[in-house]
């Protein structure tokens, strides 16, 4: 694949010649309790095999399909939750933002902001983001051409930065579906800039169970050997000991359907890394 630009995040480099890396964890923040565990588990397993990894949960899910879904603790104990993390575990986090007043609390605390896919082409927000001087993983839309990124990309660098990130989630294909066409995963490195893919979010079917959306789990891991073959230079995976845990109520906690066990981590990263190695890259 064509070769892209380093970006650094807190003590590691993404892209160029440099080994895969992981950006993962909860859909949403529950507790600081259960940020800590799956941070350490999540920071033991890749240390253990060398995958450079950014710890990766959502203080705020605003885009829930229903009023009722679990959003997270909220902006200010979500950053105070994920500077634990980053502190007390020594691991780099990134969680979503949404409004450009989020932009200066969160750079304060996040190592990289995460525009989401629904809001890529928000132009103030995308802007807010570059110009806050931390590094910015844009998700591209499921309602976007990969060759359409050029214009995110022209955006982020109108505002001085480069130190940007492209992720794949998937496209619309119909009602309450998705499905990856992996050939925009080097249109989008064509770009100059570190790809990942974002193996779990593109297994979601979007709204497909009503007031939440569904997903297929089993296709995960998949598709995640299927692009570190491609050659992309990060994987993105939300990952929880128990996926389909809800709250008291019944109510999901978030992505559920399309989040990978921790428990299925290390044997998948050992395929992943042995794929890596069949290219002959790091």
């Amino acid at each position: 694949m064509t070769p892209t630009r380093e970006v650094r995040v807190g003590s590691i480099t993404i892209g160029g010649r440099r080994p895969l890396a992981l950006i993962g964890g909860p859909c949403a923040i529950e507790n600081e309790k259960h940020a800590l565990m799956t941070a350490e588990r999540l920071v033991a397993i890749t240390a253990e095999r060398k995958v450079p990894f950014i710890y990766k949960s959502s203080y705020d899910k605003a885009n829930r399909s229903s009023v009722r879904s679990y959003r997270g603790p909220g902006l200010v104990d979500g950053l105070r939750i994920l500077k634990k993390v980053r502190d007390a575990v020594g691991v780099p986090v990134l969680s979503d933002i949404h409004q450009v007043s989020e932009v200066a609390p969160a750079a304060e605390v996040l190592d990289v902001l995460q525009i989401p896919a629904f809001l890529c082409r928000q132009t103030d927000l995308v802007l807010a983001a570059a110009g806050s001087g931390k590094p910015v993983n844009v998700k591209k839309g499921q309602f976007m051409a990969p060759a359409d990124m050029k214009n995110v990309v022209d955006k982020v660098v109108s505002a001085g930065q480069h130190a940007l990130l492209l992720t794949e989630r998937g496209a619309s294909f119909g009602y309450n579906n998705l499905v990856v066409d992996m050939r925009g995963l080097e249109i989008m490195r064509e770009l100059g800039y570190p790809v990942v893919f974002d193996a779990t979010h593109s297994v979601q079917l979007p709204g497909g169970a009503g007031e939440r959306s569904g997903g297929e789990r089993r296709y995960v891991q998949g598709l995640a050997r299927a692009a570190v073959a491609f050659g992309v230079d990060a994987l993105f995976m939300e990952m929880h000991e128990d996926p389909d845990r809800t709250m008291a109520d019944g109510r999901p906690l978030s992505d559920g359907p399309n989040m990978l066990r921790i428990d299925d981590l290390p044997r998948l990263l050992d395929q992943l890394l042995a794929i890596r190695a069949g290219l002959g890259e790091a």
